[in-house]
């Protein structure tokens, strides 16, 4: 069934094919897409049969055998008869023009099923890899009359897929060792020429370059591309470091993507190269800066980031310092400095930069804090294996990194937040010290976000809640990750037995729950009673998030020093009745813990944690550790009988002219009579009535005062 829908999709295809005849029926794409599938699915059974043959013996191998014979001869019955035939057909839907570009590309690909190892078909082949390789950069002219290449301008042909397919049936036709670096390398000898001479326009410039690209992207080591035709150190003088400072801004940006291949094929990367990568990182427009950045953190991660400022001339023992860039931004103007600054220190400079260009990216997605973000992302995510660099950036570049992902400039940079997620999802669970480093960065974080903390600026009333309500989802978005299971070591999936752990080693109190706990009290505590506005609800939300965490019973020295801390911050919120309560709560909880509730905690002790923590904070020792009781709400009634009181005196006060004063129970009557029925308000009149008629000889000024105090009653 398989060979007859074949055959009745290809027949004439495989006629004219056969046959040699000039006119070759072009096929739609996903006829194209169908072929290449089959034939690979019959390649991979007979291979996998073939296999099972040679593993048994008998009748068993010999019915193995026999089903890979069965595919190897339906795929030869449905693969072009001769490499000739393969040629022709994909010069023929090259001819036909970008329309058929998906079926020519699948027919590429198709051609590493087909075999080479005669001479005579290889000789074939090379001659069209060969053409493959020198047909330029599709191009059409504007209405300036300037041409305008068609194509992401960096891969061969304008599209990656494009490459890679002539690059995979360049490596099969060319397999042998060092094979297709000679042969491609060859290629770029010959049209760099004009290049070399400067007499070449962009489009040669930008040819070249990318077939030297794809032979720097395919090298397995710098060995493969020494002792050809031209040695790599000349065609980095003569080739990409020239092309690195072309007028035209597409030649830069192919030849800044050409240096990034270069440097990570060296065993270190030359200083020239390191220093032009840095300058077209700052000094480009924003595709090149883009291309440039990814190129750096490539490199820096590569090679690692001491050999990368090792090569530019920095000190080495300088790297164990303390990164200090936050407290002297790094001038972009001064061109000549920037190739010696370190590259951490100029990656970061850059991320914390906020008046990049983005207007001249090549893809919406992409920026260049877009691509900054990916990378400090890749270089946390493998921290560890990065000792030379400083830990105090590790909390710095997380901060930016959780302000970026909730920022409304990342908000249609679709590929950085996808990164971002990706990178939040695993981060935490891979090593206790990401965990660490999610608590130093919690505050920071909070504090840069807040409106009307820190000098944060704020706005309308719309504005000001709309940044509380973001501030708020980045808190409970970092309670989250910091709460997130850690992941079980390789060394810890099993043992001599092959026995799986149940139970994985707790991280220590800088690393855990208890130590966020304690840096957002100590925060809380440093607010005096009296705060503005923006103080308040920020104290709040630190308090709310400070209850949803959790403490270990091993972690005594802990509990008892929240204990503490607690009764500071329930005084730093205490006109929130509501978070006294979850404070209160919180605190019994603490109480049920702590093994010696009654052992006083010394001042050494609570020193050691806050060492620990890396936190400077005076504890006062000489208050209990009990919460302070809530006050009962006060009724209502007695502030009335104190305005009745007051209205005695200032009566009893004039003594010209003597008022009569209501009694009590008569006002408690009239209040009472307000809240009732109908029938009430009947009774009130009528008490009201004979109460007159009994104080007939009062005069008219007290039973104004009278009236006076039951409207006030009544309001």
């Amino acid at each position: 069934m398989l060979a007859c829908f074949i055959d009745h999709a290809l027949d004439s295809m495989l006629e004219d094919s056969a046959h040699c005849t000039p006119s070759i029926q072009l096929m739609e794409a996903e006829v194209a897409l169908y072929w290449r599938m089959i034939c690979r699915h019959l390649q991979m059974e007979a291979q996998a049969k073939g296999s099972d043959a040679a593993s048994t013996m008998g009748t068993e191998a010999a019915v193995y055998a026999a089903e890979a014979s069965d595919s190897n001869d339906l795929l030869e019955q449905i693969l072009p008869a001769t490499i000739s035939d393969y040629i022709d057909l994909v010069k023929a839907h090259i001819d036909a023009g970008p329309n058929y570009r998906f079926a020519c590309r699948q027919l590429l690909l198709l051609g590493a099923l087909l075999d080479f190892s005669d001479a005579t078909n290889r000789k074939v082949a090379s001659t069209f890899v060969l053409e493959l390789l020198h047909k330029p950069f599709d191009h059409e002219v504007d209405q300036y009359g300037d041409m305008v290449v068609i194509g992401d301008g960096i891969n061969l042909g304008g599209d990656k897929d494009w490459a890679e397919a002539v690059s995979g049936l360049a490596r099969k036709v060319h397999a042998a060792s060092g094979e297709f670096e000679e042969v491609v390398l060859g290629v770029v000898e010959e049209i760099a020429r004009p290049c070399r001479e400067r007499t070449a326009d962009f489009m040669q410039w930008m040819h070249c370059l990318a077939v030297f690209g794809l032979c720097l992207e395919k090298a397995r080591s710098y060995h493969c591309i020494q002792g050809r035709a031209t040695e790599p150190a000349e065609l980095l003088q003569s080739l990409l470091l020239p092309a690195a400072k072309h007028s035209h801004l597409e030649v830069q940006r192919i030849a800044v993507r050409c240096l990034g291949l270069f440097g990570l094929l060296e065993k270190k990367p030359s200083q020239e190269l390191v220093k032009q990568l840095k300058v077209s990182f700052v000094k480009g427009p924003a595709p090149i800066s883009i291309i440039a950045c990814k190129a750096l953190f490539d490199l820096g991660m590569w090679h690692n980031l001491q050999e990368v400022d090792r090569v530019v001339g920095q000190d080495v023992l300088s790297q164990h310092q303390d990164y200090d860039i936050t407290s002297s931004p790094l001038n972009f103007s001064d061109t000549d400095g920037i190739s010696n600054i370190k590259l951490l220190d100029l990656l970061y400079a850059g991320l914390i930069k906020d008046d990049w260009d983005n207007s001249l990216a090549s893809d919406e997605n992409e920026s260049v804090q877009g691509a900054l973000g990916e990378g400090f992302a890749k270089v946390l995510l493998v921290s560890e294996n990065y000792k030379s660099m400083p830990t105090s950036l590790h909390p710095l570049l997380l901060s930016k990194l959780i302000t970026l992902y909730f920022s409304n400039e990342s908000k249609d940079l679709h590929r950085l937040k996808q990164c971002l997620s990706v990178f939040f999802e695993h981060y935490p669970s891979l090593s206790a010290n990401h965990k660490k480093c999610i608590s130093k960065s919690f505050i920071t974080v909070m504090c840069s976000m807040w409106p009307g903390i820190n000098g944060n600026a704020g706005g309308s009333a719309y504005v000001v809640s709309n940044m509380r309500k973001r501030a708020v989802q980045v808190s409970r978005f970092m309670l989250q990750i910091m709460q997130a299971p850690l992941y079980k070591n390789e060394t810890e999936d099993g043992n001599d037995t092959g026995e799986v752990p149940e139970v994985i080693e707790e991280p220590p109190l800088e690393c855990g729950e208890e130590g966020l706990a304690i840096r957002i009290a100590t925060e809380v505590a440093t607010f005096h009673t009296k705060k503005t506005p923006a103080e308040k609800s920020y104290v709040s939300a630190l308090c709310r998030i400070l209850v949803l965490l959790h403490f270990r019973l091993s972690e005594q020295g802990a509990i008892q020093l929240m204990r503490r801390l607690l009764i500071r911050v329930a005084e730093s919120v205490s006109a929130e009745k509501d978070l006294v309560k979850e404070l209160r709560r919180m605190a019994d909880h603490l109480k049920a813990l702590d093994r010696q509730p009654d052992q006083e905690m010394s001042q050494d002790q609570a020193n050691l944690i806050f060492g620990r923590l890396e936190l400077d904070f005076n504890m006062d020792f000489n208050v209990s550790v009990e919460m302070p009781q809530t006050p009962a709400p006060c009724s209502t009634k007695p502030t009335r009988r104190r305005k009745q009181v007051r209205l005695e005196e200032e009566s009893s006060d004039e003594d010209s002219s003597p008022t009569s004063v209501v009694p009590n129970n008569l006002g408690t009557v009239s209040a009472r009579s307000q809240r009732a029925s109908k029938t009430a308000a009947l009774s009130k009149m009528t008490a009201k009535t004979a109460f007159r008629i009994d104080e007939d000889d009062e005069d008219e000024e007290g039973s104004e005062v009278t009236s006076d105090e039951d409207s006030d009653g009544s309001d």
